[in-house]
């Protein structure tokens, strides 16, 4: 599958029937890896943290969570084929999942969201497998005997998908660091998508969604929490794809360039207009 390399990430080129195709040949080669949902807060964040840059160079598949991000590759000329977003993988694929029976495990949200997620996905997908919900404490990524706990019930619960929606850059890292303990095939992070499952924060509208303006109604519903990331952090997202699109229009400038045409340089002495008179080689003087 091609990739897309925007602000130094490269991008899978997925739609959600790429995403699938995804998920069954990494579960079932079955070593532990890890997905990513790139959206404008995860590029702003980037570009003061290196262990986040480290996870995204780790990265075994990274999709496109934000219009603007979609945006932009279409300025650049290589347009991604789709915002993949993580808050619409169990719907979007929600009858997919059922019928590979994929097992599936949710950790994050406060106590009893994930649970209300998971009772409310089982009413619209009544053979979808979850095998576990979590609710961990808060600051628990500190806590060395929490996080020991949460891999074991990982590990017990045999997951072939692990969400953990507990905000960007902290499930992103916490994923980093222990999806090798639990080896699970796929780990992903998820953000608020329990609390939108759960019905405890409302989803924008669709028309918002495919317009890019869910950041305008996540900013309405929770101004207190978001105003700094939506209106001071992202906006300078727009440097960075100015940026993308002049790099792009000179990458397209030097391919049109002509190459220059070299001289021919001479190769015997008759090209130089001198001759060889072969008689007088290898004389020596009187």
């Amino acid at each position: 599958m091609n990739k897309v390399e925007l602000f130094g990430i490269q991008f899978n080129n997925f739609d959600f029937r790429d995403l699938a195709d995804y998920l069954e040949n990494t579960v079932a080669a079955g070593e532990p890896t890890y997905l990513l949902t790139c959206n404008v807060d995860h590029v702003m964040c980037m570009q003061k943290d290196e262990l986040f840059r480290r996870i995204y160079r780790d990265a075994h598949a990274v999709v496109a969570d934000g219009m603007p991000i979609v945006w932009t590759s279409r300025l650049a000329g290589k347009a991604l084929k789709q915002r993949v977003a993580g808050s619409d993988i169990l719907t979007e694929l929600g009858l997919w999942l059922e019928a590979k029976r994929y097992r599936l495990f949710f950790l994050g949200a406060a106590e009893g969201v994930a649970e209300e997620a998971r009772r409310r996905l089982l009413e619209r997908f009544p053979a979808l497998s979850i095998v576990g919900c979590y609710s961990p404490p808060y600051g628990f990524e500190k806590m060395e005997e929490e996080n020991r706990k949460i891999v074991a019930m990982i590990r017990e619960a045999k997951p072939d998908i692990l969400l953990v929606g507990v905000g960007a850059p902290k499930q992103e890292k916490w994923i980093y660091r222990h999806y090798l303990e639990y080896r699970v095939p796929v780990s992903i992070g998820v953000g608020a998508t329990f609390d939108f499952l759960a019905g405890k924060v409302k989803r924008a509208p669709v028309w918002m969604q495919r317009t890019g303006l869910e950041w305008v109604w996540r900013l309405m519903c929770e101004p207190g929490r978001l105003w700094r990331r939506y209106l001071v952090q992202d906006m300078k997202f727009i440097r960075l794809m100015l940026a993308e699109w002049r790099k792009a229009r000179e990458e397209q400038r030097s391919a049109l360039r002509p190459r220059p045409r070299f001289a021919r340089i001479p190769n015997s002495e008759s090209d130089r207009g001198g001759s060889i008179n072969h008689g007088e080689q290898g004389r020596l003087p009187d």
